[in-house]
């Protein structure tokens, strides 16, 4: 009787002593975590909301907004067929990133990661387009594509060409989209390469081993073992890729303007010029929260979707 009753004591003691030391760390926690919380206050949840705000009156950003509107600005969005066509682009630069630019990834990071000659050299080059500003890579791509050959190096080579003409790439509604995709992929494609070769790093190499052994060659060994063990990498890239094709800005306004006639115009650029260039803030904002909402519904359905065991989880 008295062993259990020490027993009892030995257990319930730091059981009350405990209380307070566990109110000090949460206390201490609370301290750390409060100066992100208060940024992440001001910079994302104070602008949703002034966007949700701003988005129900007409309001050029002079003044209070005054002139209610309601769900005018949202209407104007869904029959606008620029609005249908900055969208369309942006879906297009979506499928073909998907389509184009991570197997190009994929590709080059599996010659890269293992067995290229050289390969610390072709990593360096290969991602050093990233580390670019997309300012910088702009401009220097708005120069390659100049038509005049004298300033542009495309048509510079294009006239070498027997029966070559300098094109007017940029200018060009056909061409535009295209130009604009291939700037984009150069730009990125490192990014998404870097991460598909961290996730190589992870597999094992006896298993590729074990497969050619068994009778796999090279590309079914790739197929069925090596891009399977990469699924989390990949839903990874996919999902960055989705993300930042949605919400593509910086590039496609330096070098067309969303022109021409807007043949290159997407979600963000149309924002933008309705918010910044003609001053309809409340339009503008109505525009950003539709960008929010797709972004989010994406994430969340593609987040849902992607819940399924890790290969690599049972190895």
């Amino acid at each position: 009787m008295n062993i259990a009753q020490a027993h009892r004591d030995e257990t319930t003691l730091p059981k009350r002593n405990r209380s307070p030391r566990r109110t000090q760390d949460y206390v201490t926690i609370g301290l750390f975590l409060l100066p992100a919380f208060v940024l992440f206050l001001i910079f994302l949840i104070y602008p949703i909301v002034s966007s949700v705000h701003y988005s129900l009156f007409n309001w050029n950003g002079i003044g209070p907004a005054v002139k209610f509107v309601g769900l005018d600005n949202f209407k104007q969005i869904l029959s606008d067929q620029v609005f249908i066509k900055a969208a369309g682009n942006a879906s297009l630069i979506v499928v073909l990133s998907l389509a184009v630019q991570l197997p190009l990834a994929l590709a080059l990071a599996i010659m890269v990661g293992r067995d290229l000659p050289g390969r610390a050299f072709f990593r360096m080059i290969f991602f050093m387009p990233y580390v670019l500003s997309e300012v910088i890579t702009a401009i220097i791509w708005l120069s390659l594509f100049s038509p005049d050959p004298e300033r542009g190096l495309i048509n510079a080579l294009l006239i070498l060409i027997p029966g070559g003409q300098a094109q007017n790439f940029l200018g060009d509604t056909n061409a535009v989209m295209v130009c604009v995709f291939v700037v984009l992929t150069w730009k990125y494609f490192g990014l998404h390469m870097l991460l598909d070769m961290a996730g190589l790093q992870n597999i094992p190499r006896e298993i590729e081993e074990a497969a050619m052994i068994d009778g796999a060659d090279r590309w079914q060994t790739v197929r069925y073992v090596t891009v399977p063990l990469l699924r989390s990498t990949l839903l990874t890239s996919i999902y960055l890729s989705v993300l930042g094709s949605l919400t593509q800005f910086n590039l496609i306004w330096i070098m067309t303007r969303g022109g021409p006639v807007n043949a290159s115009e997407v979600m963000a650029t149309y924002m933008y010029r309705y918010a910044f260039v003609r001053f309809q803030l409340g339009y503008g904002s109505a525009v950003a929260l539709v960008m929010l909402v797709i972004c989010l519904a994406f994430s969340v359905v593609y987040l849902r979707l992607s819940r399924q065991p890790d290969p690599l989880s049972g190895i």
